[in-house]
């Protein structure tokens, strides 16, 4: 399967750059120069990951985004020049999935991307085709999430952390352990970034955010009660 990656981007110079690197690794590019664009193309095709700059006239990133979460949970890479922790957590809290600052290195971006769509893809490394928790109920073919029988919209980085906290259920995870896992070990954000997507994610579990409990000092773990 060749997945489609839209590249957005004001600056044509950035966009033909990351192309370049992608089509090498056989995947298929879209390119938008501005979130006007960015959304009309996505709207108009199958994208698969998108990597979206923050500063672009007509259209910033920001409200890009925004509108790809109210139809879409596909993965999406910030691509900015402003490193500020604040912007870093606004995206993670809008459903991004992952935050790089230019000047970048292409191939790093690229081993970005290829983590994200493999962990996003792939039905590797997960518990099982169906996990059941008092009523939180984790298909992990479909990538489809319930709780009492009403699905719930995940951004892949949730699902990803609700996965893996299903994967290392009733063992204490740090924060640092858990930003290892889902961001890689090459990640130098800040640990609030943890705290920001687990915050999102117990929120749209609803009443059964009980099941990620806060370790006061140490950090989080998944609280089995009754498992099906």
């Amino acid at each position: 399967m060749m997945e489609t990656i839209l590249i957005v981007d004001d600056e044509e110079r950035i966009r033909n750059l990351v192309s370049i690197y992608l089509r090498k690794e056989q995947y298929n590019i879209l390119q938008a120069e501005n979130g006007r664009e960015a959304i009309n193309v996505f709207n108009k095709n199958a994208v698969d990951l998108v990597i979206l700059d923050v500063m672009m006239p007509i259209m910033d990133g920001w409200d890009v985004c925004k509108e790809i979460r109210k139809t879409s949970n596909i993965p999406v890479i910030m691509l900015t020049a402003k490193s500020e922790e604040d912007d870093e957590l606004l995206g993670f809290e809008l459903g991004t999935d992952h935050y790089i600052t230019k000047p970048f290195v292409p191939k790093l971006l690229v081993a970005k991307v290829k983590a994200i769509i493999r962990r996003t893809y792939s039905t590797e490394s997960v518990a099982k085709e169906e996990d059941n928790f008092d009523g939180l109920v984790v298909d992990n073919l479909s990538h489809e999430v319930t709780v009492d029988n009403v699905e719930i919209n995940l951004s892949p980085k949730e699902f990803e952390l609700l996965n893996y906290f299903i994967l290392n259920k009733r063992i204490v995870l740090s924060r640092e352990k858990i930003l290892d896992a889902l961001w890689g070990i090459d990640y130098f954000g800040d640990l609030r970034t943890v705290d920001t997507v687990i915050k999102r994610l117990r929120e749209k579990l609803g009443e059964k955010s009980y099941l990620i409990a806060t370790v006061r000092g140490t950090g989080y773990k998944f609280e089995v009660r009754n498992e099906k």
